[in-house]
């Protein structure tokens, strides 16, 4: 249960109390929550130095990161011939996250629709864990001008999933490519702006909560949030592991809804 993001400035002096500067922030929201979605590796590629900090800001007990594949693969390349992209993802750092790595979050872009091929390519050459990981990142070029991370002190399996928002990916023939390669379907919540599904693909459940009524800036109502819940709950109670993240930041709702949500479930 956590954050996606953390680093809003608007958050300052309200979720972040007073005196607690900037570069304390990650340290402070990872002991409020057992995970957090990191979305600035979707923008641009990280380095090493940063990935290690990430590490060592977070708690070592139970703490995950959830990554978010960068959009240089998602959302130019398109998935297509994204090898060397992939090389430079895996190599940036993310091996240094060791055992606190999470799920990886790939977003899709509603400009394009499903092509099952194009998608199981690209989901084969996604590493299974950090071991493959080491073999995809070897595969780097030189636009890691920070340096590469290629060898990882840990053996870590790795899940992923997808977040999609072209309507053409809202049919059994995605859903059951999911399940073949046992990839996770994002059930994301976006006040209506794309459509929604709940499929569980994985043995895992992967939720991003943008807001009910307005696109990452709604508040989620008690009601709601029961909702959510329950959902959860069944989605335990059925052996799955659940990753829920809440991206309402605009207005500051994000972190007292995951907190609302995480009270509720304990």
């Amino acid at each position: 249960m956590g954050i996606s993001g953390y680093d809003y400035r608007g958050w300052k002096d309200a979720f972040y109390p007073p005196g607690v500067p900037r570069r304390s922030w990650l340290a402070f929201a990872s002991r409020v929550f057992n995970s957090i979605e990191l979305n600035g590796t979707f923008y641009s590629l990280k380095s090493p130095a940063t990935f290690a900090r990430w590490a060592g800001d977070a708690p070592d007990d139970g703490f995950v990161f959830a990554i978010k594949g960068g959009r240089y693969i998602t959302h130019n390349l398109k998935l297509r011939n994204c090898e060397t992209a992939l090389g430079n993802f895996f190599a940036s750092g993310v091996l240094a996250l060791g055992r606190k790595t999470g799920p990886f979050l790939w977003q899709l872009p509603a400009t394009y629709r499903f092509e099952a091929a194009r998608l199981d390519d690209f989901i084969r050459a996604l590493p299974k864990d950090s071991r493959d990981a080491e073999r995809v990142a070897n595969g780097h070029d030189h636009r890691l001008r920070r340096g590469a991370m290629l060898r990882s002190d840990v053996r870590v399996v790795y899940r992923h999933a997808f977040e999609v928002r072209h309507p053409s990916y809202f049919c059994d023939e995605f859903y059951d490519l999911l399940r073949r390669h046992k990839c996770g379907f994002v059930i994301a919540d976006t006040a209506g702006t794309f459509s929604y599904a709940e499929q569980v693909t994985a043995d895992f459940v992967y939720v991003r909560l943008h807001g009910s009524s307005a696109l990452y800036a709604s508040d989620y109502t008690d009601e709601e949030l029961a909702g959510w819940a329950a959902k959860v709950r069944d989605w335990t109670d059925r052996g799955r592991d659940a990753y829920v993240y809440f991206d309402n930041d605009a207005k500051v709702h994000a972190p007292y809804n995951a907190m609302q949500l995480a009270d509720l479930l304990t």
